[in-house]
């Protein structure tokens, strides 16, 4: 019932006021990183979404897209501006996906959505991470984040996927508000930098 019923309808009361509380610091950064980023204050993608149905997500865009002689992008630790490693530090740039839960395409919690090339390498277990809606934050952020292996990072959404209920999502949103405010597992261009995921055991890839 919760899963079905209750947790959209959570969404949306929160969402809602959270965007009507983060709306001047929305209107803020999204004014500076137009000016940083040549009038492109958004970063859009494409993500896997609830039984892999793809949906575009929206995040405020911490790099600029300056490249080399040879036409390639600088390295990310070359673009990233300074405005974008405060916003990424305190997780600011995610607060545009508030826009993805109020459409229906994410959840506030659950599994962070990844890319799209990775859903051949999953196995038979990892995929089940699809079978909820994708979240703004989840069980594995609030239990290492960037300092997890791609494994136990599944490990954490699956056992996110078979406990999902009020109070554990309740649980979620209070320790990444702590997470963030104590500045614990913050963002550095060093820590964000991780390995592609390849595949695991028994997986088809």
């Amino acid at each position: 019932m919760y899963q079905s019923i209750f947790k959209r309808i959570l969404d949306i009361i929160l969402t809602s006021l959270g965007m009507v509380l983060l709306f001047p610091m929305f209107i803020t950064f999204m004014i500076i990183l137009w000016f940083k980023n040549d009038g492109q204050p958004f970063y859009y993608q494409n993500r896997p979404g609830k039984g892999e149905k793809l949906f575009t997500i929206i995040k405020f865009k911490s790099m600029n897209d300056k490249k080399d002689s040879n036409g390639q992008l600088l390295p990310e630790s070359q673009r990233l501006t300074s405005i974008g490693e405060f916003i990424r530090k305190f997780s600011l740039d995610e607060i545009p996906q508030l826009l993805n839960v109020m459409k229906g395409d994410m959840s506030l919690v659950g599994p962070r959505p990844l890319l799209p090339r990775y859903l051949p390498r999953y196995n038979e277990k990892q995929k089940h991470r699809h079978d909820v809606k994708p979240g703004i934050t989840g069980w594995a952020q609030v239990n290492g984040r960037n300092s997890l292996s791609w494994e136990q990072k599944f490990e954490y959404d699956i056992w996110y996927v078979n406990n999902l209920s009020f109070l554990l999502d309740m649980k979620i949103m209070y320790l990444s508000i702590i997470r963030v405010l104590h500045k614990e597992d913050v963002y550095t261009i060093e820590n964000d930098i991780t390995p592609e995921f390849m595949g695991s055991p028994n997986s088809k890839f």
